[in-house]
């Protein structure tokens, strides 16, 4: 089931950021995505794989594809001429390629059969891209943070700038990730979101706290893609 979310999920992510900014110098942004990919090389590998696996099928055991070819063709004939064999194995692989690559058209099953290192990295990549164009550089202490939520795939990533990057290392963000993506996996996806700003906001509070000069230089608004 697809989740989305309402004005009330955009309210509360929204109210959460620009709570926790109260504290900090730092800037949080929130993205969600529907999807990082549409993988579609994904489908293509798992066609051409069959192709080869068929193609290696019928090199190891040639009397059973002798066997299909003559049962196929009705063939009264000892010996099938080797161009009729040929010709049966070329039609063979073509249709099984066509039917892995239209069954993976269907997007939850390629999502299933994608591997779990692709993804990671597809949604590393994605939120890579929008933290360099939505905060990267974009803050005048270079204090921001993306916290990028891509659904179908249950990934969430935090990427952050570089005046933060230098005081926080990767591993400290890891209860904000795993608040975030247990929401998902409960369906509350909003409430995980909102939970991780509150947990990102504090650890900037330690590092960045709030000055008396500390404008709202990125969007609070929960970003939905």
């Amino acid at each position: 089931m697809r989740m989305h979310f309402n004005q009330a999920d955009h309210d509360r992510v929204t109210a959460a950021v620009a709570e926790a900014e109260k504290e900090t110098s730092g800037e949080i942004v929130t993205i969600v995505a529907h999807r990082s990919d549409p993988y579609h090389d994904a489908g293509l590998h798992w066609a051409i794989g069959v192709v080869f696996l068929a193609l290696s099928a019928a090199a190891a055991f040639p009397h059973y594809f002798r066997a299909l070819c003559a049962w196929l063709l009705q063939s009264w004939e000892h010996e099938i001429e080797d161009w009729k064999l040929l010709t049966l194995l070329l039609g063979l692989l073509i249709l099984k390629f066509l039917i892995v690559r239209y069954a993976l058209a269907w997007m939850p099953l390629r999502m299933a059969l994608t591997p779990k290192g692709t993804k990671a990295r597809r949604v590393r990549r994605r939120a890579i891209t929008l933290f360099r164009a939505v905060a990267q550089g974009r803050t005048r202490a270079l204090t921001g943070v993306l916290i990028y939520l891509s659904l179908d795939e249950h990934r969430a990533e935090i990427v952050a700038d570089a005046a933060i990057n230098e005081k926080v290392t990767p591993e400290v963000w890891g209860e904000a990730m795993a608040a975030l993506i247990d929401g998902v996996r409960e369906g509350r996806a909003a409430d995980g979101m909102a939970e991780a700003v509150r947990q990102v906001g504090a650890v900037l509070a330690q590092h960045f706290p709030a000055t008396g000069d500390n404008p709202n230089e990125l969007p609070d608004r929960l970003i939905e893609l």
